[in-house]
C-alpha cells in the first residue's frame, strides 16, 4: 500500500534536534507535559512546509495560513511572524540542514491545570513545537501513483468543526483514512455534505476531463497552499482549470486524476474505486508536475 507521504528513511532523523519554546531538544528528549492541550483535546493548529535548496517553500503563505487558523480558534501566537522565522531558521541551522527537509509546525493552547476542554483552565502561552524532518519524497509514488477510494467519512460544515482549519482535531480525516486503508485505499476520496467530491483525507483532489482540470470550491478542503499554485499554474500556462461541485459520476468518467500536498507536490492518482487509470509520461498531470517543479527550484 502506497501513500501520499511515502519515503525514504533518513538515519539523521534520529539524531535531529526538535524545537520546543525556545529550547531545542534531541528527539529521544523532546517531551511535552500530559496536561498539555495538544495531548489533552488536540487543542491546536499546525502547517508543515519544505526547506529546498536552502529555502523555505511559500513560506509567506504558510505562515499567513498558520497565523489565521490561529485566530479563527482563538489562539495568540506569542512569536511575531519574524519571530517565527527566526525561530525556523534557527531549527535548520541548528541541525545544519540544506535541503529536502519537511519541517512541522504545532500550536497548540498550552497547558492546563486540570484536564477540561475550557481555555479558562489554560495556565500558560501557547506551546509552539517545531519538527524538522530530512525528507524526500519516494520516487516510486510518482511511477505508481495512488490508489484512492471512497468512504462514508465525510468533510463537515463549518459550523460543526470548519474543514478549512488546519486543526490538531485530525479524527474526521483519520476516521477517513481508516475506512479507505480497509478498503485497500491508499487515501479516503471525500465528500462533502451536499453529495459534492471534497477532498482527499490528507491531500486535495483534482481530476482531468479533456484536457480540463477540475478541483472542488475549496470550500469543505483546508486551505490548500500547493492546491491554489497548481490553480495558478494552469492559469499562466493557458491550461483550462477549473473550481466547481462535482459528483463522484463526473469523476468516474476523467481522463486522468491528481492529488497535491505540501510534501510531494504532485501526485498522480492511478485507480478510484475501480476505475483504473493509465499512468503515462505524456499525460497533463507530468507536464503540471514539472512545472510545479521549476516553480519551486526557481
Amino acid at each position: 500500500m502506497s501513500s501520499s507521504h511515502d519515503y525514504k528513511y533518513d538515519k539523521r532523523n534520529n539524531n535531529i534536534k526538535i524545537y520546543i519554546n525556545g529550547k531545542f531538544y534531541l528527539r529521544k528528549n523532546a517531551k511535552i507535559s500530559v496536561f498539555e492541550s495538544s495531548s489533552l483535546l488536540g487543542d491546536g493548529i499546525w502547517d508543515s512546509l519544505r526547506y529546498h535548496n536552502n529555502n523555505f517553500i511559500f513560506l509567506k503563505e504558510h505562515l499567513d495560513r498558520l497565523y489565521k487558523d490561529a485566530k479563527l480558534i482563538d489562539i495568540k501566537i506569542p512569536l511575531k511572524r519574524k519571530e517565527l522565522i527566526n525561530a525556523l531558521n534557527k531549527t535548520i541551522s541548528v541541525n545544519k540542514m540544506i535541503t529536502n527537509v519537511h519541517l512541522r509546525i504545532i500550536v497548540s493552547r498550552g497547558i492546563k491545570s486540570t484536564p477540561y476542554q475550557s481555555p479558562a483552565v489554560t495556565i500558560s502561552k501557547p506551546t509552539i513545537i517545531i519538527i524538522p524532518e530530512y525528507k524526500k519524497p519516494d520516487i516510486k509514488i510518482y511511477k505508481k501513483g495512488l490508489k484512492l477510494v471512497t468512504v462514508n467519512t465525510i468533510r463537515g460544515p463549518k459550523n460543526v468543526q470548519d474543514p478549512q482549519i488546519n486543526s490538531l482535531s485530525k479524527l474526521n480525516c483519520i476516521l477517513a483514512c481508516i475506512e479507505a486503508n480497509k478498503k485497500g485505499g491508499d487515501e479516503a476520496l471525500m465528500f462533502d455534505i451536499n453529495g459534492n467530491i471534497a477532498t482527499n483525507n490528507s491531500t486535495h483532489f483534482f481530476y482531468i476531463k479533456k484536457n480540463i482540470v477540475f478541483t472542488s470550491t475549496g470550500k469543505y478542503c483546508v486551505t490548500g497552499i500547493t492546491r491554489q499554485k497548481i490553480i495558478d499554474i494552469c492559469k499562466k500556462n493557458k491550461i483550462k482549470v477549473k473550481q466547481q461541485n462535482f459528483k463522484l459520476k463526473e469523476v468516474m468518467t476523467a481522463d486522468e486524476a491528481f492529488a497535491t500536498g505540501t510534501f510531494a507536490g504532485v501526485m498522480p492518482i492511478s485507480q478510484i474505486n475501480k476505475k483504473k487509470l493509465i499512468i503515462k509520461k505524456e499525460n497533463l498531470t507530468f507536464k503540471i508536475l514539472n512545472l510545479y517543479n521549476k516553480l519551486i527550484n526557481t
